[in-house]
């Protein structure tokens, strides 16, 4: 299949696992994105649950449950229109896991083991499940699944997405051009938000349940925001430099541009001669003003349920009509079914 599809926005695919609470990073390397970009693409959100069945000793069926419906009440509230877009719960459409199996027969093991999230959380593992090793090829499935021509991934997902590039280029090469070819849709600034306490390492969900001061999550209240970001690591002076800023001082700079649209040049005018406290001050105002709605609306959704509920199975169902359209495809181009 071409590159090009008959539509004429180009589609998207986009997914946050449910587990952990969503944070800083979620909303500026992946929310607001999706947000600013929704009336031009022909896009589809997922809260991407199967992926949090990887490691199964940590899975908790209930919390799962309610962390699902929490991530979809944040994809709405976070300003995802429901009408405009296709937004679903991975494992109400069953045809992403038949995909899955298919292309797993066409998936050299070489391939998976070269995955560098593979190696970093199987590292120090007595036992490591298929599941986690075969994440990349259920994230490929999730993607050709709908024809997708971009993926809007932080930096830390582009090997995924090149994975899912060279199954899709394998697939049509052993059964005819059935796949379009994806691309990775990297933005330029804010793409990697940085841990508030570990600047050189990116903010995450697993990491912030053991640190509170390494995040901030998506839901946390003024007071919370202010004592992580006024305790994240900076430099050791007290006049802000510039010219040859710490990661924690460019982390900061860039949730600051990021949340106030502002370019750099106005920033070091705004910030001249100031020192770390100000810059820190102005951070905790920038992300309290941006997150204060967000979690008015999200509020709001969460108490309707079944409301939240039918968005999620109207969204299910419009997924499912194209899931099985691609599906179609792939079992005639296979032989089988």
């Amino acid at each position: 299949m071409n590159q090009t599809t008959s539509a004429v926005k180009p589609r998207v695919f986009s997914g946050i696992q449910p587990t952990g609470a969503l944070h800083l990073g979620n909303y500026v390397g992946a929310l607001s994105q999706w947000v600013a970009q929704q009336h031009e693409r022909d896009s589809i959100f997922c809260v991407v649950d199967l992926h949090a069945l990887t490691v199964p000793e940590e899975v908790d069926p209930a919390r799962l449950r309610d962390q699902v419906r929490s991530a979809a009440a944040i994809y709405f509230a976070a300003g995802i229109d429901p009408e405009s877009n296709v937004v679903f719960v991975q494992s109400a459409v069953r045809e992403h896991t038949e995909l899955t199996w298919l292309l797993n027969c066409v998936t050299p093991l070489g391939w998976l083991y070269r995955m560098t999230q593979f190696k970093a959380k199987s590292e120090g593992r007595e036992s490591v499940g298929t599941g986690l090793l075969d994440y990349p090829v259920l994230m490929a499935a999730d993607i050709l699944l709908y024809d997708t021509v971009s993926v809007p991934v932080g930096e830390d997902q582009v090997q995924h997405i090149e994975l899912t590039r060279d199954l899709a280029q394998r697939f049509n090469h052993l059964f005819g051009d059935v796949f379009v070819v994806p691309k990775a849709q990297v933005p330029a600034v804010g793409a990697r938000i940085m841990g508030l306490d570990e600047p050189t390492a990116k903010m995450s969900k697993s990491v912030a349940v053991h640190r509170p001061g390494h995040a901030i999550n998506l839901l946390d209240d003024p007071a919370t925001v202010k004592k992580a970001v006024m305790s994240a690591v900076t430099d050791s002076g007290r006049e802000l430099r510039f010219d040859h800023a710490s990661p924690g001082v460019r982390n900061l700079l860039a949730i600051y541009q990021v949340l106030t649209k502002r370019s750099m040049a106005e920033i070091e005018s705004e910030f001249a001669g100031a020192g770390y406290g100000q810059l820190k001050k102005a951070v905790v105002e920038a992300v309290v003003s941006t997150l204060a709605p967000v979690q008015a609306r999200y509020r709001d959704y969460m108490s309707d349920p079944a409301e939240l509920d039918n968005l999620l199975a109207k969204g299910a169902e419009r997924a499912r009509g194209i899931a099985d359209a691609t599906m179609r495809r792939v079992r005639t181009a296979m032989g089988v079914g």
